[in-house]
C-alpha cells in the first residue's frame, strides 16, 4: 500500500479532481466525490474488498446517524418559508430593533431566518421586506440588501439545523453534541453578522444606488400583510428544538434523577427535537389540504436529497481515508512537530475555502472538508466536543470564502437587488470574504481561550 509523500500527493490529487470535475466539467459533486473515493482506493492499493466495505459502511453509517435529522430540518425550513412565518419573524425583529436602524434590523432578520431556511430562499422571501423598508425609511436599499444577505449567509453555514453545518457536525462525530455546535455557532455568528452590517452601511454608499423606481411596481409582501401567522407559532418550530437540544446537552450538570435525565436527553436528541419542531410547524399551515401538505413535505425531502447523498459520499470518502496509512502518517508528523491546534483550524479553513471558491457550493465545501478531516481528529488532538465544534466553525468560515459567479446565492442576491455585476463583486463577494476571515479569527480566539 502506498504511503509517505506519495500518499499525500494522491489525496491532494483527489481533491483537485473533485474541484475540476465539479467546477470545470460540471459533474455533480456526489459523482465527483464517489469517483475520487474509488480512484484513491485503487491508486493507493487498498484491497478491492476493503474499498467496497469502506464505501458502503461509510455511506450507510453516516446517513444512519444524521440522515433523518437533515430531512426534518429541511421540512421545517420549507414550512416556515411557505407559511409566511419567515416574514412574521422579520416583522418582529423590525419592531424590536426599530425602523430607525433598518440595516441592523435586516442583518438580525437574516441571522434568525437563516437558521432553518436556506439562504437562497430566505433572500427571495425577505428582499421584498427590504424594499418596503427602504421606501419607508429612505435608507439606501443596497445597504439593506447586503446586510440581509450577510445575516442569512452567516447562520446558513454555521448553525444547525441548517443542513450544511448539520452534515458537517455529523461527519465529525458530533451528532450527539449538536446543542454545543448550535451554541458555539450562534456565538461565532455575532461578529460575522456585525461585519456584514458595518460593511453594508459602508459599501452601500459607494454602490450605484438601486432606485426604488426599479421595483416600484413589484408586489411586495410586507408587515401590513394580515394573513401572516402569529409570532409565537412562527418562532416555536425554531426555538423549541434549539432549547431542547441545548438543555439535553447540559442536563448532566443538574442534580436531576436518572429517569428525568433520560427523558430530557430523549426529548433533546436531535431527531426527537426536530420532529417536535416539525409538528409545531404544522400549526402554521392554514390550508389542511392533503395534497398541499404532501407537496410541502415533498419539497422538504427534495431539498434534503442533495445534502443526504453528498453527506453519504463524504462519509464514504472519510472511511476510505481511514483504510489508508494517512492517519498514522499525520500522527507521526504531529508527534515530531508538535503542531498547534490553531494550524488544524487554519487547514480546515483553507481546504473549505478552496472548495467553495472553486465549485461555488458552501454545503459541498462543508461536507467534503469535514469528511476529509474526520479520520484525523484524534490524531491531531481534537477530542473534546468543544474543540471539534470549533473545527466545524473554521470549516464554515472557509465555506463562506468567497461567494462569486459560480455560487447560486451570488446571483440570487445580485438579481433580486438589481445590482450591476461590478457592484455584486464589490458588495457580495468582498463581504463574504470579510465574513469568512472574521469567523476564522473569532474561532481561533475562542480556541485559544478555552
Amino acid at each position: 500500500m502506498v504511503s509517505g509523500i506519495a500518499l499525500l500527493l494522491i489525496i491532494l490529487s483527489a481533491v483537485i479532481f473533485i474541484i475540476i470535475a465539479a467546477s470545470v466539467f460540471k459533474l455533480h459533486p456526489f459523482l465527483a466525490l464517489l469517483l475520487a473515493t474509488l480512484l484513491t482506493g485503487l491508486v493507493v492499493g487498498v484491497p478491492l474488498k476493503q474499498i467496497l466495505e469502506a464505501v458502503n459502511q461509510g455511506f450507510g453509517n453516516l446517513l444512519g446517524s444524521i440522515g433523518l435529522v437533515v430531512v426534518l430540518g429541511s421540512m421545517i425550513g420549507i414550512v416556515l418559508e411557505k407559511s409566511g412565518a419567515a416574514l412574521q419573524i422579520a416583522n418582529v425583529v423590525i419592531g424590536l430593533v426599530g425602523k430607525s436602524r433598518p440595516t441592523l434590523a435586516m442583518g438580525v432578520i437574516g441571522g434568525v431566518v437563516g437558521i432553518p431556511v436556506f439562504c437562497d430562499s430566505g433572500f427571495i422571501i425577505l428582499s421584498g421586506l427590504a424594499k418596503a423598508l427602504a421606501r419607508k425609511t429612505g435608507k439606501n436599499f443596497s445597504a439593506l440588501a447586503l446586510s440581509l444577505a450577510g445575516g442569512l449567509y452567516t447562520t446558513h453555514v454555521l448553525v444547525p439545523p441548517t443542513p450544511g453545518p448539520l452534515a458537517c457536525a455529523g461527519n465529525l462525530g458530533l451528532a450527539d453534541h449538536l446543542g454545543q455546535v448550535i451554541l458555539i455557532g450562534l456565538l461565532v455568528s455575532i461578529p460575522s453578522t456585525a461585519v456584514a452590517i458595518i460593511f453594508a452601511n459602508y459599501i452601500g454608499k459607494n454602490i450605484d444606488e438601486t432606485t426604488l423606481e426599479k421595483f416600484e411596481n413589484e408586489k411586495v409582501s410586507t408587515q401590513e400583510n394580515g394573513n401572516l401567522p402569529s409570532t409565537f407559532l412562527s418562532l416555536l418550530p425554531i426555538i423549541l428544538p434549539i432549547l431542547l437540544i441545548a438543555f439535553a446537552s447540559f442536563v448532566s450538570f443538574f442534580s436531576f434523577s436518572e429517569t428525568l435525565k433520560t427523558i430530557i436527553q430523549f426529548l433533546g436528541s436531535p431527531l426527537i427535537a426536530l420532529l417536535l419542531g416539525l409538528v409545531c410547524s404544522f400549526f402554521l399551515i392554514k390550508k389542511w389540504d392533503k395534497s398541499f401538505l404532501n407537496d410541502l413535505m415533498g419539497d422538504g425531502i427534495t431539498q434534503a436529497g442533495t445534502i443526504l447523498i453528498l453527506t453519504g459520499a463524504g462519509g464514504a470518502f472519510g472511511a476510505l481515508l481511514k483504510a489508508t496509512p494517512v492517519a498514522q502518517m499525520v500522527n507521526d508528523w504531529v508527534a515530531n512537530s508538535q503542531v498547534s491546534g490553531v494550524w488544524v483550524l487554519v487547514i480546515g479553513y483553507l481546504i473549505a475555502a478552496l472548495l467553495k471558491t472553486a465549485q461555488g457550493s458552501s454545503t459541498s465545501a462543508l461536507v467534503i472538508t469535514s469528511s476529509m478531516l474526520a479520520p484525523l481528529l484524534q490524531t491531531v488532538g481534537f477530542e473534546t466536543p468543544t474543540e471539534v465544534s470549533l473545527l466545524v466553525m473554521a470549516i464554515g468560515a472557509g465555506a463562506m470564502t468567497a461567494s462569486h459567479a459560480n455560487d447560486s446565492y451570488f446571483w440570487v442576491v445580485s438579481q433580486f437587488s438589481h445590482f450591476q455585476l461590478k457592484d455584486a463583486y464589490r458588495g457580495m463577494t468582498l463581504m463574504s470574504l470579510l465574513q469568512g476571515i472574521t469567523v476564522l479569527l473569532t474561532t481561533i480566539l475562542v480556541f485559544l481561550f478555552i
